[in-house]
């Protein structure tokens, strides 16, 4: 009795995961047949939309790749990530490293008041933030984008990394100190290698953040050749009420492909970071 138990316990578990892995799985797999259907297919009402009911065809990837500028895209939206991941590293390590060592009950506080700062929604910062890029003139510039996309990355990383850097101990980093490193050897040598699950987190989470963003891109950026991946690729392939659906989902799938393996390979890290930064 016991072992049928567990035998449909293991079962009803099984069967809870396969759901979950086929409702994950599923958009990739749509955007895979959509991106090798014919239109015909594609568009044919009485047709089964699972599955190849014609020849493959490779017509929706030509057009998207010689017919846009979605290599552009791509390659403005590695720049635009890119650097958003130093600058938010650059500010958020020594921010949250300062809080989390130096400050006693006032930093608790103000690092909470740092992370309410990223949960102001976007749509009340656009105007000010419109105004800020056009004073400097960063309209139609990615710097824009470079620009104000760590205002939300910073806080939210910053808070991330605090919880994180809690987690080591202090007698590591004053072992070190008394081995003759100084306080920045200490951190650099000791306290960030050790911290790597959160610093991984922050490039991640920032990286994937500054890829998907379509508010401020959309609005900051109209000329084609400056597009970023996530408006270049609805605004050049959506005329009117017309989608072209098979290249809007090969631009999907070639977009996420990157993502899915970064986060397949640190998955492990991912969650030690965000687990380790939100229960300290």
């Amino acid at each position: 009795m016991a072992s049928a138990r567990k035998l449909m316990g293991r079962g009803g578990l099984y069967t809870l995961v396969g759901a979950f892995a086929v409702f994950g799985a599923f958009p990739f797999y749509w955007m895979v047949i959509a991106t090798f259907k014919r239109d015909h297919d594609l568009f044919n009402p009485v047709a089964n939309p699972f599955i190849f009911n014609e020849p493959p065809t490779l017509d929706h990837l030509k057009l998207l790749l010689f017919d846009t500028h979605f290599i552009t895209y791509l390659w403005n939206t590695f720049l635009v990530g890119s650097a958003v991941v130093v600058i938010t590293l650059a500010a958020a390590v020594p921010a949250a490293y300062s809080l989390a060592r130096w400050a006693r009950g006032w930093g608790e506080t103000l690092g909470i008041g740092i992370f309410l700062t990223y949960l102001v929604p976007p749509t009340i910062l656009f105007i000010p933030l419109s105004r800020f890029a056009s004073a400097l003139g960063l309209q139609e510039s990615l710097w824009s984008l470079i620009l104000i996309y760590p205002t939300f990355t910073i806080p939210f990383c910053t808070w991330l990394l605090m919880g994180f850097f809690k987690t080591i101990p202090k007698d590591i980093e004053e072992q070190a100190m008394i081995d003759g490193l100084s306080r920045f050897g200490a951190m650099a040598r000791v306290v960030l290698p050790l911290g790597i699950s959160g610093i991984l987190t922050v490039v991640v989470f920032a990286f994937t953040l500054s890829m998907h963003e379509f508010i401020y891109a959309l609005t900051f950026i109209s000329v084609s050749m400056k597009k970023t991946v996530s408006i270049g690729v609805p605004t050049e392939l959506v005329r009117g009420d017309v989608f072209q659906w098979g290249p809007l989902m090969a631009g999907a799938l070639i977009a996420s492909i990157p993502v899915a393996v970064v986060y397949t390979f640190f998955l492990d890290r991912f969650i030690a970071g965000f687990t380790m930064g939100a229960v300290k």
